[in-house]
């Protein structure tokens, strides 16, 4: 389930009409849908999905009301949601149902979820995806060796998809994939928290994030995202045997820049991450997958590849009438907020980065690189500071430090010949390590503009706007994290037998990042 193992790591599918016809497939697969007459068509975005990016500055606010009341009709006109028409098409009879709880913004559509349609058990088969509903590379592409080449060439799977996804688009209710597409459009690539992913948030909205490393984390990936738009081309030129017969433009001529990366994040928001199964296989979108089931950390019931279906298993009891949930890998805060919209306050795998390197003026800088490299680190060492254990990162980080402090030649050339991480410590020399762990921590802490407690009332109050809600929950996390780390040096201070002893000198003391 793990999605954040990606080339740019990770339509809503809202994706805007184009004005030029495209055609009806833009990838010859007729394995994927039933088998029907090819035109060129053009569908307007209010017959078949909700159009358009949703950005939350009033723009369009009637097109969208309307486009949200036609919506709704027409899926009373095709007579049933997303899982009547998986249960035309193969699904077998399964134990969830279709729920849905109210979107935070009035303007957007309710939001579906999983929940089970009766008293599940742990080990219960909630249902079984036929992989005739499943959309993957290799079944995209019709050819498992390109899939592979397209995966580890510049282009990730995701771009793919998501391309895949904004040309079946174009077919409207004519695309076998009409129902699903049309789900991912309601969900509008929000998670279970009703809220997008940042990398669709207004540069206003990505202020809520300062002083978190997450900030800058959004940026990279949203530059990787721009990356991938130029290599799209890539799958025209590699994959064009495959539909070369059809008159279509080049993706980067028939998208713009926008349109592409909202497909990209929506997803982004439900690829699943599927394991022992062949490269060109192992990121699909299921039907009844996620967002529509809900993330936790804790839980371990994941999408499983078995033979023809993807199926899901839970791992514990639920209630008829109770949203599923499934496990969203090993994944931090930051990636749960970037990758799905959300952040869960119970995560055993939330952890900040603390970046530590030598510094290469110092004249005895190969032989501490030399050093670290033989006890298993780098020169430049990230040291992850995991929640609830931030004392033991701290001790982790002690034995670099003091490396790094080492100045005596004779003192190195005791260090080169130990075994282990041994270091002579002197009093001024831990005082000197730990006052400067003390003062990184200090300084990363008043990098954010609000104080733990101010976070705490923000979160205090129900009307509090969803993203700046989702985004106080993660620098909050993170500040508990470092005020941790900096009570656990300061604790180390304190139990220092010479409180009268200066820090050493330091002209190549280690940087902290």
């Amino acid at each position: 389930m793990d999605a954040t193992h990606l080339n740019n790591s990770p339509v809503s599918l809202p994706l805007r009409s184009l004005s030029r016809p495209l055609p009806a497939a833009f990838f010859k697969n007729r394995t994927l849908r039933p088998s029907r007459r090819r035109s060129l068509c053009l569908a307007s975005s209010s017959e078949t999905l909700v159009g358009g990016s949703l950005r939350e500055d009033g723009r369009r606010r009637g097109g969208e009301a309307a486009a949200a009341v036609v919506v709704n009709k027409k899926e009373g006109e095709l007579g049933g949601d997303l899982k009547t028409w998986m249960h035309r098409n193969g699904l077998p009879p399964c134990k969830v149902v279709l729920k849905e709880r109210a979107s935070h913004n009035e303007r957007h559509q309710p939001i579906h979820y999983v929940a089970a349609s009766e008293d599940l058990q742990a080990g219960d088969v909630a249902f079984s995806v036929p992989n005739s509903l499943v959309v993957t590379l290799e079944r995209v592409l019709g050819n498992e060796t390109i899939a592979e080449l397209l995966a580890t060439n510049k282009l990730s799977e995701l771009a793919c998809l998501a391309l895949y996804l904004m040309y079946e688009k174009k077919q409207g209710k004519k695309s076998f994939w009409y129902p699903y597409i049309r789900e991912l459009d309601r969900q509008r690539g929000r998670g279970q928290m009703a809220v997008e992913s940042p990398l669709l948030w207004a540069e206003s909205e990505l202020d809520y994030l300062t002083g978190s490393p997450t900030k800058a984390e959004v940026l990279e990936r949203a530059e990787g995202i721009r990356r991938e738009y130029h290599e799209l081309d890539t799958v025209w030129f590699m994959a064009g045997s495959l539909f070369q017969q059809y008159p279509f433009d080049i993706p980067t001529e028939a998208f713009p820049f926008e349109i592409f990366k909202q497909a990209f994040v929506a997803i982004q928001s439900c690829v699943v991450h599927l394991q022992k199964v062949s490269l060109a296989r192992r990121f699909a979108l299921v039907p009844l997958g996620p967002p529509l089931l809900a993330y936790r950390s804790n839980c371990k019931a994941m999408l499983t590849a078995v033979d023809g279906a993807v199926e899901l298993v839970v791992d514990r009891a639920y209630k008829a009438g109770e949203p599923i949930a499934v496990w969203c890998g090993p994944q931090p805060n930051s990636r749960l907020l970037l990758n799905y919209g959300f952040v869960d306050e119970d995560n055993s795998y939330d952890r900040l980065g603390v970046e530590a390197s030598l510094n290469t003026d110092d004249p005895q800088y190969q032989d501490k690189r030399m050093v670290a490299q033989r006890n298993g680190k780098l020169s430049k060492q990230v040291f992850y500071v995991y929640a609830g254990k931030e004392r033991e990162a701290v001790f982790d980080m002690l034995p670099y430090l003091r490396l790094g402090y080492v100045s005596d030649p004779s003192d190195m050339q005791s260090v080169i010949s130990s075994q282990g991480p041994i270091c002579p410590v002197s009093p001024c020399t831990e005082r000197a390590v730990l006052d400067q762990l003390v003062e990184y921590f200090e300084s990363r802490i008043a990098g954010y503009p609000t104080t733990l407690s101010e976070d705490e009332s923000l979160l205090a109050d129900p009307t509090l706007n969803p993203k700046k809600r989702v985004a106080t929950q993660l620098v909050w996390l993170e500040k508990k994290i470092l005020h941790s780390c900096l009570q656990a040096a300061v604790d180390l201070i304190n139990q220092l037998p010479d409180h009268t002893v200066s820090p050493c000198p330091a002209p190549y003391a280690p940087r902290l990042k």
